[in-house]
């Protein structure tokens, strides 16, 4: 299943590639700026759980450890209710699993049609912040047609290149909540 994933992710990539390259004038992420694994979410399907454990496998054994740390450090804040937190693989500003990444992560940054009926638009949360499509996001509409495709994760995993690939995702569970307590 894993190889089969990586050839849907290569697919993926190109087409996220692309909607990158139309939107760069709008986009200021950079290395460095990690305010999207600061606070956030997170979800991951069962699929992308194992994809991501793979990458963890292959770190130092010191870094390994820095991430275990990280993880028994949010079990012990989190709250029974939903809570965001930074993401246990983020490290000096940077993904320890870069390559291994989800789609929520390999998205973030673009902005989208999440609702074609109603024309809502996902933005990333930092055009709030004056990043990310600052310079045409007044705080209540965006002045360019974003990506007319939702790229949420339970769309990406249900869209027709999903299927072509023959995919199980399984469940969407929270980052953090796919770790045992």
């Amino acid at each position: 299943m894993l190889k089969k994933y990586e050839k849907f992710l290569k697919e993926f990539d190109k087409k996220l590639k692309k909607y990158f390259s139309q939107q760069a004038e709008y986009i200021c992420c950079k290395e460095g700026c990690a305010g999207c694994c600061e606070v956030g979410d997170y979800p991951f399907s069962q699929l992308e759980m194992m994809y991501l454990m793979q990458g963890f496998r292959t770190l130092p054994s010191e870094t390994q450890e820095i991430i275990r740390n990280n993880m028994e450090h949010l079990k012990k804040r989190k709250i029974p209710s939903h809570f965001f937190y930074q993401c246990p693989f983020l490290i000096n500003k940077k993904c320890s699993v870069y390559k291994y990444r989800g789609i929520t992560c390999r998205t973030f940054g673009l902005a989208y049609l999440i609702d074609k009926k109603n024309k809502k638009v996902k933005l990333p949360e930092c055009a709030k912040e004056g990043m990310n499509f600052s310079k045409i996001y007044d705080g209540k509409e965006i002045k360019i047609n974003p990506i007319k495709e939702n790229l949420d994760l339970p769309s990406v995993i249900s869209s027709k290149l999903a299927k072509n690939h023959k995919l199980e995702f399984g469940e969407i569970r929270s980052l953090i909540n796919w770790f045992p307590d």
